[in-house]
């Protein structure tokens, strides 16, 4: 066989071999880089990670319905305070809970010091079910702010957290001696 215009090299074996490295001998042509080098690739990439990223927002919407309907935005649920009283109040009256009327305010003390308050609140009972519900807008506030018209409402344990609260606050001194003030004013 007989090559023309390249030039050879004999191996090891005494076979000519071309320089372009082909093993067998044989000349290739070699073949012109791609148009536009590797950048004509980086677009290619963008497109395929944007057709990645559509598939993922088409995968998060929901198919509602059987085979042939239409694709629809997942559907949500929301859930609203009056709904979630309806279905406390359904359940309270399975428990046969009847209305006690005259109550002007109820008032709930925590081991904090502290007094949950209602005023004009609805309350509910159900003594087979041991459940007593109090219904109505409620305010914490500091066992000390409620004192004066609280006190005949406090039980034991109540008494002692105030004995505990009064004994923790600073105790004040008098700066000035007042009578000798007052001595002055009458004279």
């Amino acid at each position: 066989m007989r090559r023309t215009g390249v030039p050879t090299q004999a191996d090891s074996r005494g076979r000519g071999r071309a320089r372009g490295g082909c093993p067998g001998g044989e000349a290739t042509p070699s073949l012109p880089p791609p148009r536009g080098g590797t950048r004509g690739q980086e677009p290619q990439m963008k497109e395929t990670i944007m057709n990645q990223e559509k598939l993922a927002k088409l995968q998060a919407q929901v198919r509602i319905g059987g085979k042939g309907t239409a694709r629809r935005k997942k559907k949500v649920v929301h859930r609203t305070a009056t709904a979630d009283d309806k279905k406390l109040q359904f359940s309270l009256k399975k428990l046969g809970v009847n209305n006690i009327s005259g109550i002007e305010e109820v008032n709930m003390f925590t081991n904090q010091g502290t007094v949950i308050h209602f005023n004009n609140p609805k309350v509910q009972a159900s003594l087979a079910a041991n459940t007593f519900t109090i219904t109505g807008h409620a305010e914490t506030k500091q066992l000390t702010e409620m004192l004066p018209s609280i006190l005949n409402q406090l039980g034991a344990d109540s008494l002692t957290s105030l004995r505990r609260l009064a004994e923790a606050l600073p105790k004040q001194y008098l700066v000035e001696n007042f009578d000798e003030a007052s001595k002055n004013e009458a004279n």
